[in-house]
């Protein structure tokens, strides 16, 4: 998912899409995509904001994937920008937040599960929703509004998923300007049981100094 307005980052985002703004040398979307396991063969960039710069510094193909596009002509959320996707995805597929880090071992684990979402868990108080789970550490709903303390599982925008994620009505957020792909995977999971995967690496890139913080992160790793 890579079409956003990126606004908190201005003025970076001006010019330039937040997914190919520069981390460690490299675009935070090239990241990611060298992230990804091994036996995915095909990459599908849902995009809209500056595109065309995405579309060009990506092109048909990408480290022997093929790349294809999908325009999300109103940023309507996430859940509009993956059921924008629906004609396009077959069996199983993992849905990734474009414009955040995620790690290799996370991913391939990710990937392992039949339906699961990646969560990381927090160490200080944040405005993310929270992960309700059962005893198995399953999904069971995501607690919003407040703020989310300690310790608790935070949602960090990976997904594997398949096709009956598209027989769940898109859940409308924010007065209904969108639609939340965590809430409508939370519709599924009472039909479905869909595990919660714990992230080791996660660095969100929200503001002009989170830049910096996965720069370092990623310079550690390296």
């Amino acid at each position: 998912m890579a079409a956003g307005l990126g606004t908190r980052l201005r003025p970076h985002t001006l010019e330039t899409p937040k997914p190919l703004l520069a981390v460690a040398g490299r675009p935070i979307l090239e990241w990611n995509i060298d992230a990804l396991p091994k036996e995915i063969e095909e990459i599908i960039l849902v995009v809209g904001y500056l595109q065309e710069k995405i579309r060009e510094h990506f092109g048909a193909e990408w480290g022997s994937r093929r790349v294809r596009y999908i325009e999300q002509a109103e940023l309507k959320g996430t859940g509009h920008a993956l059921f924008a996707c629906q004609n396009q995805l077959h069996d199983r597929f993992l849905v990734l937040n474009g414009d955040d880090l995620y790690g290799v071992d996370d991913l391939a684990e990710l990937a392992r599960h039949d339906l699961a979402i990646l969560a990381k868990e927090t160490n200080k108080s944040c405005r993310y929703g929270a992960f309700h789970t059962d005893e198995q550490g399953r999904l069971l709903a995501i607690i919003e509004g407040g703020e989310t303390q300690p310790g608790a599982l935070v949602n960090a925008g990976a997904y594997v998923l398949d096709r009956d994620i598209f027989d769940c009505p898109l859940v409308p957020i924010r007065d209904g300007k969108e639609f939340g792909l965590p809430q409508t995977v939370v519709l599924l999971a009472q039909k479905r049981p869909v595990d919660i995967v714990r992230a080791n690496f996660w660095v969100p890139i929200g503001f002009p100094d989170d830049l910096e913080i996965a720069t370092a992160a990623l310079q550690e790793r390296l």
